[in-house]
């Protein structure tokens, strides 16, 4: 999968000489936190994240008055506060290297160019649904965490015990164990029997640490209330 499959095309932008209060009213009105700009020609030339804006506003306890405050927002423009130095990726760039990109550089998004045009932008929201997607968050199954040993054939013969309990794989992940020859696997299954299968599984050497009964729409959180708004939008 590569980032034109979830990307989002043909996103809202600003120029550098769009106004502050234009800018907000964008990202409030379209519901976004970042805002690539670009310039004359149309090509990208910086980007401007909600706390940029937030930065060049006056404190709460200015003694400006409000129109005071709104003509010194009036003549702040992009060009004043955006991001220059702007990190971007083509549309063929492998999913899982964007997110590399993105914690290696610790951004939250990454616009998508080519030939310096803006062909589009994936957020750190867009790699956490895909993660949802491949960990199967929203399938119900047995999920099962195995600690296995790194060697040829291991990943098969797992798949085949599922099998001789007519088990389907619904969705699998691997990771990096303590070890390096070690190999930590998520598997989501439905159709095999629970105990069956561990009992399975055990008997040729794969150790489950952990097998969970996933219902439909997976854990309920739970909401602290002390929170006036969604941190999210903080």
């Amino acid at each position: 999968m590569q980032v034109k499959d979830r990307m989002t095309p043909n996103p809202t932008t600003a120029t550098e000489d769009t106004t502050f209060e234009e800018a907000l009213h964008m990202m409030k009105e379209k519901k976004i936190r970042r805002l690539p700009i670009v310039n004359k020609s149309g090509r990208l030339s910086g980007i401007v994240v909600q706390k940029d804006l937030f930065s060049a506003s006056p404190s709460t306890a200015t003694s400006l008055s409000v129109f005071e405050v709104h003509y010194l927002l009036s003549k702040v423009k992009m060009k004043d506060v955006m991001t220059k130095r702007v990190v971007t990726v083509g549309d063929d760039c492998p999913l899982e290297e964007a997110a590399r990109i993105m914690v290696d550089y610790k951004i939250g998004c990454l616009p998508i160019t080519k030939d310096g045009k803006l062909l589009g932008i994936i957020t750190e929201t867009d790699i956490f649904k895909t993660f949802v997607e491949i960990m199967g968050g929203r399938a119900k199954g047995l999920r099962l965490t195995l600690d296995v040993t790194e060697r040829k054939g291991e990943l098969a013969a797992i798949a085949n015990e599922i099998a001789k309990l007519n088990g389907n794989i619904v969705t699998l992940a691997t990771f990096s164990g303590k070890n390096a020859s070690d190999r930590i696997i998520t598997v989501k299954v439905t159709d095999a029997p629970k105990e069956a299968l561990l009992k399975d599984l055990e008997a040729n050497g794969v150790k489950v640490l952990n097998a969970i009964d996933m219902t439909e729409g997976g854990y309920t959180p739970t909401i602290i209330k002390s929170q006036s708004r969604p941190y999210s939008e903080v």
